[in-house]
């Protein structure tokens, strides 16, 4: 499944969600992340997720679609990680 990861959580958490989001997805943008994943693995990062969030105070999105090709991307400006796969 084709995913979209945004969060939204306090400075102090920060460093810990960034961590933790890249070994699930790729980086594309502050806070933001895309990426395949199972559902297992969608269970497992929300899970994860919750354990450093604050949630009277936190946030964390997930985006679900069968496929990529099914979102169109529009990148304005310098884009941040490339999702491109090397061969």
């Amino acid at each position: 499944m084709y995913v979209i990861a945004v969060y939204d959580v306090g400075e102090k958490r920060v460093a810990k969600m960034l961590k933790l989001c890249r070994r699930y997805l790729h980086w594309i943008q502050n806070s933001v992340f895309e990426g395949e994943l199972t559902e297992v693995q969608i269970k497992e990062l929300q899970y994860k997720a919750r354990e450093i969030m604050d949630a009277s105070e936190d946030s964390f999105i997930i985006f679900k679609s069968r496929e990529s090709r099914w979102l169109e991307k529009e990148i304005t400006g310098k884009e941040r990680n490339s999702t491109d796969n090397f061969l």
